[in-house]
């Protein structure tokens, strides 16, 4: 499997800037919101990233497959 930068993948990117943003809107929330479906988002969102960084770390490329499309069912859930 050819190696790439992840910080250099555009996937990964969005992946943590869309991280990010669900950070900010959910800490705006009532706090009710964020312990009930708030943090279930974040983990979601999280996830996407840290399975995307840990499929490039792998080295097969069945692994690194596993691991991204582990982290597109945490795009759809989020």
């Amino acid at each position: 499997m050819a190696s790439c930068s992840l910080e250099k993948l555009e996937v990964y990117q969005l992946a943590e800037r869309l991280a990010d943003d669900v950070w900010n809107i959910v800490l705006k929330w009532p706090k009710l919101a964020q312990d009930t479906v708030g943090k279930q988002l974040i983990r979601a969102c999280d996830s996407i990233g840290a399975n995307i960084a840990e499929g490039s770390g792998k080295g097969t490329f069945a692994d690194n497959r596993r691991y991204v499309r582990t982290a597109r069912g945490s795009l759809d859930e989020s």
